[in-house]
């Protein structure tokens, strides 16, 4: 955890740069307070947000002209973005008061450095834990050629309590005539022998400030989020016995929310109540305490600006309902850039692979016109190397509007379509870490050899994404696999199941006794006036012949079912009373269970077999155990085709 107090020198900063510099400590406080930790838990987004930044200026008493020190903004207690900016924004402009050296450049004589590093102020920031860094930056745009005794002293016993010091020097139009580089040179020399003090020269331009804004911030969220690290493993040995190489991982861009967001919030807290995770009830409750709140105990024009920061509003009925954004999206195209020249760490999110649209039912010619304008630009673009840049109200990512200004890359391709992906814009753009120490390393010319004799040895081809196998179906084909191992489980019967025949049945008695149990009955006097008829009867007789013998009826037609339906209804009783002939009695006999699929419906164990289901139903699938069903398989043949033949009658 880092606290940071900024001291400006307001006596050397002019007014054009300390409006510069006001708008930088806004964005550094803005961005602090959407900041929000890498934990996502419900605690952690409760909690308001951590006060580490402190504001102090120096300035010169017209009275007694003495060097003085005010401190505007003290780190006490939870971050209040509204204090900090009513602190930054009632800065003095008229503290300007420089003063020349011989040599022509702007001098300060007293630093004031003893009334921030003391047990009063920067001390007592944050308490006395372990954890906790502590850091002074001083701000100014002159250089101090001298130190006397009392500000080394101050500059060293913050050494020996871990307090880092950093003098950032911004440098004015007005000291181009004085010799910069040799009054640097000599404060160098006074804080060369103190590992805690740092100097940095910068001409304070947009680019320049920007860098600072977001270097601090980096800082500032080294307490909220964790750096990543990563191994990077290889097949071979790069140097020796050494394999692999530990790097650090860290984003390119901070990308900013794209609303803000009216709520209620807790007058005891000031913390917004999560809507989307608490039920809709009359009463609300704090959401640290748990206490049930009134009316007066709630505050309803509330604005949350991130996750952890809150503005109290007279009203927010002026903020912008963001909806979905109507179609086609409208994309501003503003400049060309060189796609060689374009960092591609600033590029994020999806991409958009863009074609142009034809449609044959609008106008014909306009739509092969525009084809062609699509195809000659990708061609032009791809030519010259170079991307269009556009901007847009509209988050592609989430198809809704946004009140800032979104900006795109369109890139060509040689295959004639292009593609749009998100580009970073200034808020979002992170500086680049400090490399300094990487590059000041001497490299032998065994080591690059090594490696590059290493590097030489992996296979080279082009990204094909579809020899690149992720592996999903195969897990999944697995997965699907090891789930077909459970079993199926049976139907559920009709009539009461005794604990004797509990077991699993096999799927061709129980797709019988289902077809059978699910047919209409048939009337008694319906069936009579069938079998009293004789012509009826060896129609019956011929058609279930074609059925049994000959198959020629489609097994969903309606006079298979109910033929089908008369198999136990009619097969039984009726042999018995002799009414039928001897053929139809022949073919009842045929269609009915086989013996030993009666006796093996009892079996306790599963057995498995090809047939050709009648009615094809799914069966939910039930775990079971092992079992030894290799030695207890049943294979059913075809059934045997009853030959008719007329039999001899005895005379």
């Amino acid at each position: 955890m880092v606290f940071i107090c900024f001291v400006l020198d307001l006596r050397s900063l002019s007014p054009p740069l300390l409006r510069d510099l006001k708008q930088s400590m806004l964005q550094l406080a803005n961005f602090y307070a959407i900041s929000s930790p890498t934990s996502s838990t419900s605690s952690s987004r409760s909690k308001p947000l951590l006060d580490r930044i402190g504001l102090c200026y120096l300035f010169k008493n017209r009275l007694s002209r003495t060097d003085e020190l005010k401190v505007v903004y003290s780190p006490r207690g939870n971050f209040s973005l509204r204090d900090f900016h009513h602190a930054v924004n009632n800065l003095p402009s008229d503290a300007f008061l420089p003063d020349f050296n011989g040599s022509g450049a702007l001098c300060c004589s007293d630093l004031k450095l003893s009334s921030v590093l003391n047990d009063k102020t920067l001390y007592s920031w944050g308490g006395h834990s372990k954890d906790i860094t502590r850091k002074v930056v001083l701000i100014s745009s002159c250089i101090f050629e001298t130190l006397d005794s009392a500000t080394k002293k101050v500059l060293t016993d913050a050494a020996a309590n871990c307090i880092s010091v950093e003098f950032v020097f911004l440098e004015q139009n007005s000291s181009h005539l004085a010799d910069i580089p040799e009054s640097i040179n000599k404060f160098l020399k006074q804080i060369g022998d103190l590992d805690n003090c740092s100097f940095q020269n910068y001409i304070p331009d947009a680019h320049a400030l920007s860098g600072l804004v977001k270097k601090w911030f980096q800082e500032l969220k080294e307490g909220l989020e964790e750096q990543m690290q990563a191994r990077f493993v290889f097949k071979i040995n790069l140097l020796g016995s050494t394999n692999r190489i530990s790097c650090n991982l860290c984003t390119s861009f901070n990308q900013i929310i794209d609303e803000f967001i009216p709520c209620k919030s807790c007058r005891c807290h000031g913390i917004p109540f999560d809507t989307s995770r608490t039920i809709p009830t009359d009463m609300s409750s704090c959401p640290v305490t748990g206490v049930e709140l009134g009316v007066l105990d709630l505050v309803d024009s509330s604005v949350k600006i991130g996750e952890h920061t809150i503005l109290y509003m007279p009203s927010f009925q002026c903020l912008q309902d963001l909806q979905k954004v109507p179609l086609p999206i409208n994309f501003n195209v503003i400049e060309r850039t060189n796609l060689s020249s374009l960092d591609e760490g600033i590029i994020f999110g999806a991409s958009y692979i863009v074609t142009p649209a034809f449609s044959e039912l609008d106008d014909t010619d306009k739509s092969e016109l525009n084809v062609k304008l699509f195809r000659v630009l990708c061609g032009i673009l791809h030519s010259l190397d170079q991307g269009l840049v556009c901007s847009s109200n509209c988050n592609i990512e989430t198809a809704k509007q946004t009140s800032f200004l979104c900006y795109y890359i369109l890139l060509p391709s040689e295959k004639g379509v292009m593609i749009l992906r998100r580009l970073a814009g200034s808020e979002e753009v992170l500086p680049v870490p400090d490399i300094t120490n990487i590059a000041c390393i001497p490299v032998s010319k065994d080591i690059e050899n090594s490696l590059q004799a290493s590097l030489l040895k992996i296979e080279l081809r082009n990204y094909d994404p579809v020899q690149h196998d992720r592996g999903f179906h195969q897990r999944l084909n697995l997965l699907v696999k090891e789930s077909l191992q459970f079993g199926a489980i049976p139907a559920k019967a009709k009539e009461p199941v005794t604990a004797s025949n509990t077991a699993l049945q096999d799927p061709v008695v129980e797709d019988l006794s289902v077809q059978a149990n699910d047919v209409e009955v048939i009337e008694e006097n319906v069936l009579d006036s069938i079998l009293a008829d004789g012509k009826t009867g060896a129609k019956i007789t011929e058609e279930w012949e074609q059925l049994v013998v000959l198959e020629m009826p489609k097994m969903s037609s309606p006079t298979c079912i109910s033929k089908l339906k008369l198999h136990k209804e009619v097969s039984s009783p009726l042999l018995s009373t002799g009414k039928l002939d001897d053929k139809t009695s022949r073919i009842l006999e045929r269609l009915e269970i086989p013996k030993q699929l009666k006796r093996k419906a009892a079996s306790p164990t599963l057995s498995t077999f090809h047939t050709v289901s009648i009615s094809s139903v799914k069966k939910p699938l039930i775990p079971f155990g092992p079992s030894n069903t290799d030695s207890q398989e049943i294979v059913l043949s075809q059934p045997i085709k009853p030959n008719f033949q007329r039999l001899k009658r005895k005379r």
